[in-house]
């Protein structure tokens, strides 16, 4: 890598953007986006697991008196969720849903997804993971016009859905990437086994903190250097002007 590589993913989230209209909805929102390049696909290892046992135990011990819907950042996300229409009951964020898995055992995937869901539980951010390369354009959150394609695997076949109209969602410039803010993730721009750069996104409500979210990109990109030759990487953060 060079250090134009780096230039080239600051360009990259210079170009993002998130919408007036999902600010109207919380104007506490803030987006760390962590971009990466150069990292070394792997499987599943000693230090991932480590990770993710360590995320469930810390799961498990907040659990034990404190309700899952309790927890401040999860509340907080179902609040938000509920401002757009979505039912939290029934989508839920990703960030809950890992942390209900959590006690039982969350998923073992590849190094790189295990990583970010180790650290999404472990810090208690919602954290979404894009192949970069797959990218069209750069990432915009919007509220959705309910025209969009969204692709899904139904039955077995590749599918096209829509958003709801007034929805979050995150797109590019061909389609929606992640649907209801942090819910679920398109085929598209999925991490798979061959993703060598990818686009991280930690979505932020009060009472998290910027510094926490950059707590948790270090963490993150320190557990990524383990995959082979150091990455090039790049951050932005975005919040209400």
């Amino acid at each position: 890598m060079t250090s134009a590589d780096a230039t080239t993913l600051q360009d990259f989230l210079a170009a993002a953007r998130v919408d007036e209209a999902v600010f109207e909805l919380r104007p506490d929102y803030r987006v760390l986006l962590l971009a990466v390049e150069g990292i070394g696909p792997a499987p599943s290892d000693a230090t991932s697991e480590a990770l993710l046992a360590a995320a469930e135990a810390g799961a498990a011990a907040a659990l034990r008196d404190t309700p899952v819907e309790e927890l401040p950042h999860i509340a907080a996300w179902r609040e938000a969720y509920r401002a757009f229409g979505a039912k939290p009951q029934r989508t839920r964020n990703s960030l809950e849903a890992l942390t209900r898995r959590a006690p039982d055992g969350l998923p073992r995937v590849n190094r790189l997804t295990d990583v970010y869901n180790a650290v999404s539980v472990a810090h208690q951010i919602p954290l979404g993971g894009e192949d970069l390369a797959k990218y069209q354009g750069a990432p915009h959150l919007v509220r959705a016009a309910g025209d969009e394609d969204f692709d899904v695997v139904a039955d077995g076949e590749v599918a096209i859905e829509h958003p709801a109209a007034g929805e979050v969602v995150w797109r590019d410039d061909v389609g929606v990437t992640c649907r209801r803010w942090n819910w679920r993730q398109g085929l598209r721009t999925r991490l798979d086994e061959q993703t060598t750069s990818a686009l991280f996104i930690l979505d932020l409500l009060a009472p998290v903190s910027d510094e926490q979210a950059h707590a948790a990109a270090d963490e993150l990109v320190e557990q990524l250097r383990g995959t082979g030759p150091a990455p090039v990487t790049a951050r932005r953060l975005i919040g209400r002007a």
